[in-house]
């Protein structure tokens, strides 16, 4: 039992080092312990522990289809592992979700606020109802051993094979919904990756996945507790998921054929080779190994191309999950390791729980036997002590424990102190529009913004005093301020008042009473109101009662502004009823006078841009001006 003992040792120290970082990770929040950004949301948490899992689950739905549906009995030793590894690998990518949610405590809100159009709702319910499933699917298994509960365990057996359907069916949705979720980034997703066909694809390669991590899971826990690997049936495995992945192959190719985006797999970008990569790792060798007949049937060939094949799915999850959108995001994330930490303890997690239950339950034909555990065994000693720790669960718990904790106190010293805080949100201060007649809104400098023709609008409000539209507000001894002085932030809300600055000597050196009353509590209720000694920063005739001292995003002052004028106008105007619609301004790209003007032409690709086709009399009259 030393593989078995070594194995677990092993787990129990990757679970205490995880258990330290994700203490620390809801104690602190997500800044602390992620590299994750608002430019990269989703990293390696939803493509490995979310995507990935769900993935590597679909053995159960799998292999109780080949023998239910099937009713291919040659299969039936693989049925109770199977379903044991999905109802686990569920259970680990609900529990792992935990850590990537901003919010964990409103994970429940999806079965009280439905949104029915969104792929996301379907992922989670069907996660929720086939968790459910194979809770009761699996269930007949642990209450075989208590006879207090035969009636219930008879009572579950009576419907297994709706369970069953139940199962596949569930499964099927939200495999494929998985892909769904992707289908609304176009331009963010490499073209390599991105397909409209992306839920049929996710599916085809759950399936194969599936087959294969139930070989792997096979060969591995055989050779950890030495018995006879099941050589036919990972074979017979092997042959079916051949066919499987050939099918994967040649639906993705085409795919990408068809798209017109096959040359890009050989233009020398690190894309290109990644997708070469994850085909080769993945398909092309798994394939060349089960095809082969003398290969299948060996069990170190076979160990290998299972685990190819799981870890090249795993690595396509990834990419699509988010590796692949850095060009476009601009973005350079990197998993921290504590990420990577707290992903592997899941995993150790539900292994160290996969092999309890081999052990102690009718999995396998012959339950697992510890000879060190017979009652005439001779004691055991330690190696490295030469002391007897008690009986082998003793001396396990004893071992396991130190293991964990001696990880835990080395995971809380190692995570650095200026680490341990969530700074919050980062605000993204807005820069100064360019341009001269033409204006380039582009506040982020993102390099996609809005080209504003500034005389234009002014001769097209026809009024005498057009500037207080768009200029309602001025900063103080200024005139016709712009909108970024006032509204700071790109997507969060700024203050227009600073009381430190007005009160301070280096600033406007204002007494207090200037302000506040004297004989009554200075808060913002009683203050003055800042129209009264600023007369010239409200133009006329703009009326504002100043309520608020915050001022709106940059984003939605602007959206606020034009889009309300443009409906105005869309409606007044001959030809003008497509004026608030987001493509009469935000066109692919500015005009390029202005990328000459303003030096900042960027070659390099991107697929985070939405093209909006303007509409013909459109084109035509932005043409003529």
């Amino acid at each position: 039992m030393n593989r078995v003992q070594n194995t677990k040792l092993v787990l129990w120290l990757i679970t205490g080092l995880a258990a330290a970082v994700g203490l620390y990770r809801f104690i602190y929040g997500l800044g602390a312990t992620t590299n994750l950004s608002d430019a990269t949301p989703w990293g390696f948490w939803i493509g490995f522990d979310v995507m990935a899992g769900v993935a590597l689950a679909g053995g159960g739905f799998v292999i109780t289809a080949i023998f239910y549906i099937m009713n291919r009995e040659e299969y039936h030793h693989l049925v109770k592992p199977a379903v044991l590894t999905a109802f686990l690998g569920y259970i680990a990518v609900i529990f792992g979700l935990l850590f990537d949610l901003g919010l964990p405590w409103n994970i429940w809100h999806m079965m009280i606020y439905w949104n029915p159009h969104s792929p996301l709702f379907e992922v989670g319910w069907c996660v929720m109802l086939y968790t459910t499933v194979l809770f009761l699917e699996f269930s007949p298994v642990p209450l075989e051993k208590f006879s207090r509960y035969a009636r219930i365990r008879n009572f579950l057996m009576r419907f297994r094979f709706v369970f069953v359907l139940l199962g596949i069916m569930l499964s099927t949705l939200h495999q494929s919904s998985l892909g769904s979720l992707f289908l609304i980034m176009p331009f963010k997703l490499h073209p390599l990756w991105y397909s409209n066909i992306l839920p049929i694809l996710f599916f085809i390669s759950a399936i194969a996945l599936g087959l294969m991590m139930v070989s792997f899971e096979s060969l591995v826990t055989h050779w950890l507790y030495k018995r006879k690997p099941e050589t036919k049936l990972v074979a017979k495995l092997g042959k079916a998921a051949v066919w499987v992945l050939g099918i994967y192959l040649a639906v993705k190719m085409i795919d990408i054929i068809a798209s017109g985006e096959f040359g890009l797999i050989f233009d020398g970008s690190w894309e290109g080779g990644l997708f070469i990569a994850e085909i080769l790792i993945s398909i092309i060798i798994p394939i060349v190994i089960f095809s082969t007949p003398w290969l299948r049937t060996k069990t170190g060939w076979q160990t290998l191309g299972s685990f190819l094949v799981v870890f090249g799915m795993i690595f396509n999850r990834i990419n699509v999950g988010g590796f692949t959108m850095l060009r476009a995001t601009g973005d350079l994330y990197i998993p921290a390791w504590t990420e990577i930490t707290i992903s592997f303890g899941v995993v150790s997690v539900a292994a160290l729980v996969f092999l309890f239950v081999i052990e102690k339950f009718h999995i396998w034909e012959k339950s697992p036997e510890n000879p060190e555990a017979r009652p005439h065994a001779k004691p055991s000693f330690d190696y490295s002590s030469r002391v007897w720790l008690g009986t082998p669960g003793i001396a396990a718990m004893t071992k396991y424990s130190l293991a964990f904790m001696l990880t835990f106190a080395f995971g809380v010293a190692i995570l650095p102190e200026k680490q341990l805080e969530s700074k919050g949100i980062e605000n993204l201060t807005v820069k100064k529009a360019r341009g001269e007649n033409i204006l380039f809104i582009d506040g982020n400098r993102d390099a996609y913004g809005v080209a504003f023709d500034h005389a234009r609008h002014i001769d097209s409000l026809h009024l005498k005093d057009s500037c207080y539209v768009c200029h309602h507000m001025n900063i103080p001894l200024d005139k016709n301020s712009g909108c970024w002085e006032c509204h700071e932030y790109m997507y969060s809300e700024s203050n227009v008042f600073n009381h430190d600055w007005h009160a301070s000597q280096a600033g406007a050196n204002i007494a207090c009473g200037k302000c506040h009353p004297d004989n009554d509590v200075r808060t913002k209720q009683t203050a003055k109101k800042c129209i009264e000694c600023h007369t010239d920063m409200l133009t006329e005739p703009e009326e504002h009662p100043f309520e608020r001292l915050a001022t709106a995003s940059y984003t939605d002052a602007l959206h606020m502004q034009c889009v309300s004028c443009h409906k105005e106008k869309a409606v007044s105007v001959p030809d003008k009823q497509n004026l608030a619609e987001c493509a009469s301004c935000h066109e692919s790209a500015p005009p390029e006078h202005l990328y000459e003007l303003l030096k900042w032409y960027d070659t390099k690709p991107s697929y985070n841009r939405v093209i909006l086709p303007l509409e013909k009399s459109n084109q035509e009259e932005e043409k003529s001006l």
